[in-house]
């Protein structure tokens, strides 16, 4: 049976897209017959403490404690992950994310001489494109890795500039459409009692615009806020954020609440919801679910807004255009234009609500044909078969 070894620096039940994804992924490479051991950093532990996995399982999970600075924290990596190719001999090493992960992965796989591929997923691009020494490292690592994968076409032309190679592999994310669905679709038997209006405090009659995930800056925070606030002005509405708002970004919004205490009253953070079927009972309550991201990769919540078959307005950042066709599965906002944000919504919402569920339907219709669980499952299993060579997959 081959062994890979996985680098992350979030896996469940951490928050977030990145350990999302790493979760799903590395369960499609134990369908495969692969066994996996994940090593992923950790900030609920004392640096360089390590918590080991339960023995003789598919996937074993080491958290490593991180320390206050990376150039502490890899060299005791480092020998974590010699100790382990001495004791199981890998076949191969995935970095997810190309920093830290990534630049790891490629590091070790060169002083062991065994096959490494590194998963690019967007924000590890945009934002080591500039610092020079992250320039360098990130070249380095792309054309140290023996295969790459990337979650957008958007990212894959952006690598092909970057390390001059061709072979870089698109590996989309996935949706599971049968949780992420309308309230009257009869794949979602969810037991959880629904949530309402009434229960978190909005009105019958406001605009519930929507936004899933860690609200920051990257995501359009202050673009967010400001199209509240003009749309608000307009109809009675309010702004509800799936998930949280990271720490920090709260001096923006205590900036905001300053200036227009009424309109920040209208912005309501449920806090990180653990279970899938928690955000769909919230998404669904939006009226329009909005993505105005700076820079993207391949937003899991779009595609998870768009599987409920919601109405999604976002801006064309990254793969949000390879998700979206403007005016047929969702309405797209150039960048440079995001400060029209809340006249966006507006016409978005005056629109005839049978054209917005018609957008909609459109939407779920074409998430789930493209960007489902065998899709991805096939992506995965082509790039392993690339990366292991001769040996075997289920």
């Amino acid at each position: 049976m081959a062994r890979l070894l996985f680098l992350t620096e979030r896996f469940p039940p951490d928050i977030g897209g990145l350990a999302s994804s790493a979760g799903r992924i590395t369960q499609v490479i134990t369908q495969l017959g692969i066994e996996v051991d994940v090593v992923v950093w950790s900030r609920q532990l004392q640096p360089g403490q390590l918590q080991e996995p339960e023995p003789d399982r598919l996937l074993r999970v080491y958290r490593i404690g991180l320390y206050r600075q990376w150039d502490m924290s890899l060299p005791v990596t480092l020998n974590l992950l010699d100790g382990l190719q001495d004791r199981y001999g890998y076949d191969g090493i995935w970095g997810h994310y190309l920093f830290p992960a990534g630049f790891m992965a490629a590091w070790f796989a060169q002083l062991r001489g065994i096959r490494c591929t590194v998963s690019a997923r967007g924000n590890d691009v945009d934002r080591g494109l500039f610092p020079p020494g992250d320039f360098a490292r990130l070249q380095w690592t792309l054309q140290a890795a023996d295969r790459i994968s990337a979650v957008s076409q958007d990212l894959v032309r952006k690598l092909q500039v970057l390390c001059g190679r061709q072979d870089v592999i698109l590996l989309q994310n996935a949706v599971d459409g049968g949780v992420f669905a309308p309230a009257d679709s009869t794949s979602n038997q969810s037991p959880l009692r629904p949530i309402s209006r009434e229960s978190l405090g909005i009105d019958p009659d406001e605009w519930i615009l929507g936004f899933s995930g860690e609200l920051r800056e990257k995501k359009g925070q202050a673009y967010l806020l400001e199209a509240l606030r003009a749309v608000r002005a307009h109809h009675p509405a309010c702004l509800l954020v799936v998930g949280e708002m990271r720490g920090s970004q709260e001096a923006a919004l205590q900036v905001f609440a300053a200036h227009y205490p009424e309109d920040a009253q209208r912005l309501i953070v449920t806090g990180h919801l653990r279970d899938p079927e928690q955000v769909v009972h919230h998404l669904r309550l939006c009226d329009l679910y909005l993505q105005p991201s700076l820079w993207e990769g391949m937003p899991n919540a779009l595609l998870e807004a768009m599987a409920t078959q919601l109405c999604c307005l976002g801006s064309d950042a990254g793969g949000i255009p390879e998700v979206m066709t403007h005016g047929q599965t969702g309405f797209i906002l150039p960048r440079g234009q995001l400060d029209h944000l809340g006249t966006a919504i507006i016409e978005c919402m005056e629109l005839d609500i049978s054209i917005r569920q018609k957008i909609a339907q459109a939407a779920r219709q074409h998430v789930l044909a493209t960007f489902n669980a065998d899709r991805e499952k096939q992506s995965i299993q082509n790039l392993l078969a690339q990366l292991l060579g001769s040996t075997p997959l289920r």
